[in-house]
């Protein structure tokens, strides 16, 4: 099979696609504007201290494991991964902190110990969520599961639990309060509510638990790099600093992709990268217009994800566990975390200084409505907060960047991380790998999987190889 194939963006899922096809016998080119691959999931650096550039956690470690033995490779033998212990901590503005660990039997009886009583029925919610996570997991491995499938896993038990909210999940636990807040602070950290959040959310302390928080010796960075090499391996082309124009389309086909830069790439087929941008940015108006206007409409009002500020610091003093420590304050946009990889890396420190990122979301629509004035008062406020410079002798600001600037450095469509996930998005609105509208034009990535994890995104390009290679061979 020798068709050639251009893949738009060198993100998790375009690598895995890449690899994906090239392992089948297609000509796979993939265009980056970026001049590294990886996407949201490289690394920076800052005076002589690595950061990871997005993603600070791996939850999934089965999904990842997956789309590795599709494409060949052995996870454990290409990155070293650390099961964290002492994943993470939410500090509530008001009211008493509640730690996450990675031992079930610890989280519990703390819990118990604040809450007398709710150890065990923490317990009982961690079991019924690993039964339900083992029902559903299969279905991350289908591009888009329909009864036949719901039926042979027997997930079709489990329709009740997806079509409910993650805040309904999480209050028939019948917890305490902060409990639940901490059991949904993956949301939190997203900007988007409880109410809104898809119920698959609350089986993450279920997979904490059972499966294990990881973070990869060097880095989440290590994880795109060994894809990049091993793509380079099977003959891949990779043009960096490429930045596409639009899509080449005739007859209703895609047929190339064409740069900034003046460059043209014929393609038998075109993989994008780029989610919503896919067809509300580079699709040229006469292929645009094969979109029907009710869905255009639909997808220009989806809500989008923003990356929010973030600020790279280097910190001297004691750097103790947990991982991941998050403060809850009671306003919008009021979830903050700050990420301290030293504790799972001793050696990162330098002379005494240690990497730290701090982390605060923004909603999207107030940060583009704003603009650059409102994000960067909302950047000094976060500055200006104690809480995360208590713990630490001294403290150095190394970089920071705002909605506008992620947008900038990684071309991001609107300066979002694509659409948020809320409930109804993962039931109804994911975009499809295959385009129902252009022939020869397929998606991946993080808007046509449920999340924009590192896993997801991965799974994603597999799955998105898997269906051009089945029309191909039709």
């Amino acid at each position: 099979m020798l068709r050639d194939v251009v893949i738009i963006g060198a993100g998790m899922g375009g690598l895995t696609a890449a690899i994906r096809l090239a392992h089948r016998g297609c000509r796979v080119t993939v265009l980056e504007a970026r001049d590294r691959p990886g996407g949201l999931a490289s690394q920076v650096e800052f005076d002589g201290f690595a950061f990871d550039a997005g993603p600070y956690v791996l939850l999934d470690r089965p999904g990842l494991e997956w789309a590795f033995a599709q494409l060949e490779m052995e996870l454990a033998d290409q990155i070293p991964l650390n099961r964290i212990p002492d994943v993470y901590e939410i500090d509530a503005e008001h009211g008493p902190s509640v730690a996450v660990f990675d031992s079930l039997d610890r989280t519990a009886n703390e819990i118990d110990r604040r809450w007398r009583g709710s150890g065990d029925r923490y317990r009982t919610f961690i079991e019924r969520m690993q039964a339900t996570y083992a029902r559903l997991q299969p279905l991350q491995w289908v591009s888009r599961p329909g009864i036949g499938k719901l039926l042979k896993t027997g997930a079709w038990r489990d329709i009740p639990f997806l079509l409910r909210s993650l805040s309904s999940i999480l209050g028939s636990a019948q917890l305490p309060n902060p409990v639940i807040e901490a059991l949904g602070i993956w949301t939190h950290v997203a900007g988007q509510t409880m109410a809104a959040a898809p119920s698959p959310l609350a089986m993450v302390p279920a997979v904490i638990h059972n499966i294990g928080a990881y973070y990869p010796s060097g880095g989440i960075g290590t994880i795109p790099e060994a894809l990049f090499e091993t793509a380079k391996g099977l003959g891949v082309t990779f043009h960096f600093a490429s930045r596409v124009h639009r899509i080449r389309c005739h007859a209703g086909a895609a047929t190339g992709v064409e740069t900034k830069e003046g460059d043209v790439h014929p393609a038998d087929a075109v993989i994008s990268n780029t989610g919503l941008g896919t067809y509300l940015k580079l699709l040229p108006d006469d292929a645009a217009s094969a979109i029907p206007v009710k869905t255009r409409n639909a997808l220009e009002r989806l809500p989008l994800q923003s990356p929010g500020v973030c600020v790279y610091l280097a910190v001297k003093g004691p750097v103790k566990p947990p991982y991941l420590k998050f403060r809850l304050r009671d306003e919008p946009d009021g979830c903050r975390l700050l990420v301290t990889p030293s504790v799972l890396q001793p050696s990162l420190a330098q002379d005494g200084w240690s990497p730290a990122r701090l982390i605060a979301p923004m909603q999207h629509h107030r940060a583009e409505s704003g603009g650059e004035t409102a994000q960067r008062s909302f950047l000094k406020n976060v500055l200006e907060e104690v809480w995360w410079q208590r713990p630490f002798d001294n403290v150095r600001i190394l970089a920071t960047r705002i909605p506008l600037e992620w947008g900038s450095t990684f071309h991001l469509f609107r300066n979002s991380m694509n659409p948020v996930m809320t409930a109804q998005f993962m039931r109804t609105g994911r975009l499809r790998h295959r385009s129902p509208w252009i022939r020869g034009l397929y998606l991946t990535g993080s808007a046509t999987h449920p999340g924009q994890w590192v896993s997801f995104c991965a799974v994603s390009g597999v799955l998105t190889a898997n269906q051009l290679l089945q029309d191909l061979e039709s």
